[in-house]
C-alpha cells in the first residue's frame, strides 16, 4: 500500500509533465477537446465562433400593448394609444414652527383606458422618511411620521382608515368587493373599490393629510433633506399622488426607494399655498394672484422681465418682510396653476432674494427665468440666469421648443433635482437640471424602471450643450470605446434592468452608459443623424409615455437601418466588441488586414489607412472615403460578422502607394478593453 505522501508526489509529477501542453492550449486563445460523450466542449476563455443576436427581446408587456394596438413597430403611438389624466386641486398650509404642511386635495382621475379599474394606487413618497420603510442608497436627514392621511373619500364615499386589512385564507372564496385601503404607512398604498371605474369615465378623490419636512445635516441623496431649519423649505413629492397606470403593466406599484425617481400622469394642477406674510413662494406653474401677495414695487419690476436679457432684481436682500417683499398681513395664499404637467414642486423662505431674466424660445418668444436664493448664497447664482438661458434656447433648437410658460431655479438643500417648470439648483447643475424639462417633464419616460431614457439622454445632451456654450463642436470620440474598460463588471446591471433595484451600479446604469451607447451609434450613422432622429422622437412623444421599445423602433425607422442587434447588445447585455488587428499581409495587388473580435458585441469594420505622402496615385475603393490626400477611411458593414466568424479579412486595393499605418475604429466609438492592439504596426 502506497502512502499518502508518495501519492501526492506522483500527482505533482504528472501535473508537471502535462503543464507545457496545458499552457500551450491556453496561449492559443481557444481550443476544443472531446468530452467522454464525444461532444466538443470549450476549454479556454475564448471561443472560435459567436452567435450574433439580431433582434431585441419582446417582453410580455410590450407584446400585450402591440396586440391591443396601443404601440407598434413604427415606434409611434399606436392607433389605440391612451393614457390616464389626473387633475389636482390642492390647498396647503405651511407651519414653519413645526416644519409641517397641512393639506387638502381633490383629484379627478380620468380613466381614458379601455379597462375597468378595480383599484386606485396612491404614491405616498414622504413615507420614505418613516423608520420602517424600505429604501435604497439614500439616507433621510430625519426620521418623521411620514405622510399622515386623515381622510380619504372616493366618489363621495368615506374610506374607513381604521379598518383592519382583509385576511385572505387559502382556499376561501375571495371577499366581496368593498371600499378599503392598505399600505398607508408605505410609499405605495392601494385603494380597493367597491364599484370599478368604467372605461372612458372619471372619478373624484378627496384626501386630507399632513407631513413633516425632514431637515438636518445628515441627509444623503436628493430629496432626502427638504428644509434648512425653519428658514427655508423645499417641498418635493410632498402630496398624495395617483400612481401611473398604463397599457404595458397596469398600475406602477414599485416602492419609492429614493434614487430612482418617478413615472407620473400628466394633468392640471391648481395649487394654493398658505405661508406667513413676508415669505416668498416659487413653484410650478404661473402665479395667478401677484396683486394679492406681492408688494407693488415687486410687481412693477416683474412686469419688465421680458423686455431684455438683463437680470432684474424683483426682491432684494434689503426688502425682506411683510409690506416690503410681499403684501402686508399675517398670512398670504399664493395661487399657482399649471396645465399638462406631471408633478408640482415649490420652495419658500422668509428672506429669499428674487431675481429674474428671460430666455427667447424659437417659434415662441421670450419666457421668464426666475431665481430665488438666500442672500449669502448669491455667488452661486451669479451665472445661473445666463447658463439657464443658454440651456433653454439650445435644447429648444436641439430637440423641440421649451413648452412651458416659465422656469424657476430654487435654492435649498437639494441642489440638483428637477420638476415641471422648477429646478432645485444653482448654477452648478443649471444645464443638467434644465435639460430635464424635456425628459421626463415633456416626454414622460418611466424613470423608475428605465433611468437611461431620462438621466442618460440628459448626460448626452449636456455634452452637446457644454460644447456649444464654449463655441466648439461637440466631440463624442472615445466615449464608446471607453465602455470596454467597464464591460463585464459584476456590479453593472444591463440598461433594461429595473433601475429601481440597480443598487451600487445605479449611477453608471442610469447616468453614464447612455452617452457611450449614443457615441457608438453616431459612429455608425453619424452624430447629426442621431440627433435629428431624437428630435423627431421628442416631438412625436411629447406629453406621452414612450417605452424603450418605442424608442428603439422609432430610431430604427428614423435612421433607416435595422439596428436591433445594436440595441440588444447595448441595452440588454453588458457585452463589448474587443477588436484587434491580428495581421496585415502585403500582397502584390492588395493588402489583407485580418480583424478579430473577441467580444460578443459586433461592430462595423472601420479602418483608417494612412499612406506615405509620396508615391503612385491612390486607387479608389467603393467603400472608402479620402480624408485629405494621403488618408482613407474604409468601412465594411456590421453584417460581415453575422455568419458567426470572429475574424474578417479586409482586402484593401489602393494600388501601389505604400501604407504606413492602419487603425481600426479611428474615432474610438466601439467598446474595447485594449485599444493598443487596434493599430498596425504595433507601437514598440
Amino acid at each position: 500500500m502506497i502512502g499518502k505522501y508518495m501519492i501526492l508526489r506522483l500527482i505533482i509529477a504528472i501535473l508537471l509533465i502535462q503543464a507545457p501542453s496545458v499552457l500551450a492550449q491556453a496561449s492559443s486563445g481557444y481550443s476544443d477537446s472531446k468530452a467522454d460523450g464525444g461532444k466538443t466542449i470549450r476549454k479556454t476563455v475564448r471561443y472560435p465562433t459567436r452567435a450574433i443576436r439580431r433582434d431585441i427581446p419582446l417582453t410580455n408587456s410590450i407584446r400585450k400593448a402591440m396586440r391591443e394596438g396601443t404601440r407598434d413597430f413604427s415606434g409611434k403611438p399606436g392607433p389605440n394609444y391612451w393614457q390616464l389624466k389626473t387633475d389636482y386641486t390642492i390647498k396647503a398650509r405651511l407651519h414653519p414652527s413645526t416644519q409641517t404642511i397641512w393639506g387638502t386635495e381633490e383629484i379627478v382621475l380620468h380613466n381614458n383606458s379601455n379597462d375597468e379599474l378595480k383599484q386606485i394606487v396612491l404614491r405616498l413618497d414622504h413615507n420614505i422618511y418613516r423608520a420602517f420603510v424600505p429604501r435604497g442608497y439614500s439616507v433621510p436627514a430625519e426620521t418623521t411620521p411620514g405622510m399622515i392621511i386623515t381622510r380619504l373619500n372616493v366618489a363621495g364615499d368615506e374610506v374607513d382608515l381604521s379598518a383592519r386589512p382583509v385576511q385572505l385564507r387559502r382556499g376561501a372564496p375571495p371577499p366581496e368587493p368593498s371600499l378599503r385601503v392598505s399600505g398607508l404607512d408605505q410609499t405605495v398604498a392601494v385603494i380597493t373599490l367597491e364599484k370599478p371605474i368604467a372605461p372612458k369615465s372619471r372619478i373624484k378623490l378627496k384626501i386630507d393629510w399632513h407631513t413633516k419636512l425632514p431637515g438636518g445635516p445628515n441627509g444623503r441623496g436628493h430629496r432626502m433633506t427638504q428644509r434648512w431649519s425653519n428658514r427655508l423649505f423645499q417641498p418635493t413629492q410632498w402630496f398624495p399622488r395617483v400612481a401611473k397606470y398604463d397599457d404595458l403593466r397596469g398600475w406602477e406599484t414599485d416602492p419609492y426607494l429614493g434614487p430612482a425617481e418617478f413615472h407620473n400622469n400628466f394633468g392640471r394642477f391648481d395649487v394654493k399655498i398658505d405661508v406667513p406674510a413676508g415669505w416668498i413662494v416659487s413653484g410650478t406653474g404661473l402665479l395667478q394672484n401677484p396683486q394679492e401677495v406681492l408688494a407693488a414695487k415687486a410687481r412693477e419690476r416683474l412686469a419688465k422681465v421680458l423686455d431684455s436679457d438683463a437680470e432684474i432684481t424683483i426682491v432684494g436682500p434689503d426688502e425682506v418682510g411683510p409690506g416690503k417683499s410681499t403684501a402686508d398681513g399675517k398670512n398670504l395664499v399664493w395661487h399657482f396653476v399649471a396645465d399638462n404637467v406631471n408633478d408640482f414642486a415649490w420652495a419658500t423662505a422668509r428672506d429669499f432674494v428674487w431675481k429674474a431674466t428671460r430666455a427667447t424660445i424659437p417659434g415662441k418668444g421670450p419666457i421668464p427665468i426666475h431665481m430665488v436664493f438666500l442672500p449669502e448664497r448669491a455667488a452661486r447664482y451669479k451665472r445661473a440666469g445666463e447658463l439657464t438661458r443658454h440651456a433653454l434656447e439650445f435644447y429648444s433648437e436641439l430637440w423641440a421648443p421649451y413648452p412651458f410658460p416659465q422656469l424657476t431655479m430654487q435654492d435649498g438643500p437639494s441642489a440638483g433635482m428637477e420638476y415641471p417648470m422648477v429646478i432645485n439648483s444653482n448654477q452648478g447643475a443649471a444645464d443638467h437640471e434644465t435639460a430635464h424639462q424635456w425628459w421626463p417633464m415633456m416626454v414622460g419616460n418611466n424613470e423608475k424602471r428605465y433611468g437611461w431614457m431620462d438621466e442618460g439622454f440628459n448626460s448626452y445632451m449636456n455634452i452637446l450643450s457644454r460644447a456649444h456654450l464654449a463655441g466648439k463642436e461637440p466631440n463624442l470620440d472615445g466615449l464608446g470605446q471607453s465602455y470596454g474598460r467597464i464591460s463585464g463588471s459584476d456590479d453593472e446591471a444591463p440598461l433594461m434592468w429595473n433601475a429601481n433595484y440597480a443598487g451600487r451600479g445605479y449611477s453608471f446604469q442610469t447616468y453614464r452608459k447612455t452617452p457611450l451607447m449614443l457615441s457608438m451609434l453616431g459612429g455608425i450613422v453619424g452624430d447629426k443623424a442621431v440627433q435629428k432622429a431624437m428630435s423627431d422622437y421628442t416631438k412625436t412623444w411629447a406629453f406621452k409615455h414612450p417605452s424603450p421599445w418605442d424608442y428603439m423602433f422609432f430610431m430604427n425607422n428614423a435612421l433607416g437601418e435595422d439596428l436591433e442587434w445594436f440595441w440588444y447588445y447595448w441595452l440588454f447585455t453588458t457585452e463589448s466588441v474587443d477588436s484587434s488587428i491580428k495581421n496585415v499581409a502585403m500582397k502584390k495587388k492588395e493588402t489583407v488586414v485580418t480583424i478579430h473580435q473577441a467580444g460578443q458585441m459586433p461592430s462595423p469594420v472601420v479602418l483608417k489607412v494612412e499612406f506615405e505622402l509620396e508615391g503612385p496615385a491612390i486607387k479608389k475603393m467603393p467603400n472608402a472615403k479620402m480624408e485629405g490626400t494621403a488618408t482613407a477611411i474604409v468601412t465594411y458593414p456590421v453584417d460581415v460578422w453575422f455568419g458567426g466568424k470572429r475574424t474578417f479579412d479586409a482586402r484593401l486595393n489602393f494600388g501601389k502607394r505604400k501604407i504606413k499605418k492602419i487603425t481600426f475604429d479611428p474615432s474610438r466609438r466601439f467598446p474595447d478593453k485594449n485599444p493598443s492592439d487596434n493599430v498596425w504596426p504595433r507601437a514598440q
